[in-house]
């Protein structure tokens, strides 16, 4: 395979990165208003709009962000900041920027329901799809791994065996998938449960990821996107340190 991989639609040749993105925001938007009609909704209308307004951006943002926070040193040195932050962009960014984007909203239209679990398989599906796209761009993005020997290394542009961060990390979503399924049917969850534990998981995930995948590292060792997932665990803590909070309690 030649990387980054271009496919030809009509007249035009595109990197099948932005394919895949587009298709798999796309078909997550279209799986959650699939569930919406299905499970119902607790959020009346307007405030679900509202609450996707703040996802939207906060995701906007927060994605920018911090993809242009993990190589502070190529940050300092742009020669045109705007342009730099608008071109970086990160997935754990997204998730922390759109989570603050949401609850922002929430306070501000007085929503006191939780409004996660309906975003989270739309949002795995959307993340799983996105991430064959970043896996067609091999060393061209920074979403591939460090060189390994294991027997399941890729040559992905150059001439090193390295991880397929990409490909692991669809792997792990599809259990994440499965096991927040099983979850779902074994538990009686309380509202907003599933999308702390879809949150806990992956940025869990995303911690000990980033050590096998090359980056700007502070002199603790740990990169922009590490801290940025510590910073979620963080606020996830007391669920964390809690968990009988997420299981909805039964009365005789």
């Amino acid at each position: 395979m030649t990387y980054p991989v271009y496919v030809s639609i009509l007249s035009f040749r595109l990197p099948l990165h932005a394919v895949m993105e587009s298709l798999g925001m796309f078909l997550g938007f279209r799986y959650f208003l699939y569930l919406r009609r299905r499970q119902g909704d607790q959020l009346p209308s307007g405030n679900r709009i509202w609450v996707i307004i703040g996802a939207i951006f906060g995701a906007l943002f927060g994605s920018r962000l911090l993809g242009a926070l993990e190589n502070p040193p190529g940050l300092m040195q742009t020669g045109n900041l705007l342009l730099y932050i608008y071109q970086s962009k990160t997935i754990v960014g997204g998730l922390l920027g759109g989570l603050i984007g949401v609850e922002s909203v929430k306070k501000f239209i007085r929503e006191p329901h939780s409004s996660g679990d309906l975003f989270t398989y739309p949002l795995i599906l959307a993340m799983m799809i996105g991430r064959t796209g970043c896996f067609s761009m091999g060393i061209y993005e920074e979403t591939y791994g460090l060189p390994t020997s294991l027997p399941w290394g890729m040559h992905l542009g150059d001439e090193a065996l390295r991880h397929p961060v990409s490909l692991y990390e669809i792997v792990f979503l599809l259990l994440l998938w499965q096991a927040l399924r099983f979850t779902d049917s074994r538990f009686q969850l309380v509202s907003g449960a599933r999308f702390k534990l879809f949150m806990i998981g992956y940025l869990l995930f995303r911690l000990l990821l980033d050590f096998i995948k090359p980056g700007y590292r502070f002199a603790f060792g740990l990169g922009s996107i590490q801290l940025a997932c510590l910073a979620g665990l963080i606020y996830y803590l007391p669920v964390i340190i809690y968990p009988s909070r997420l299981i909805r309690k039964q009365y005789a």
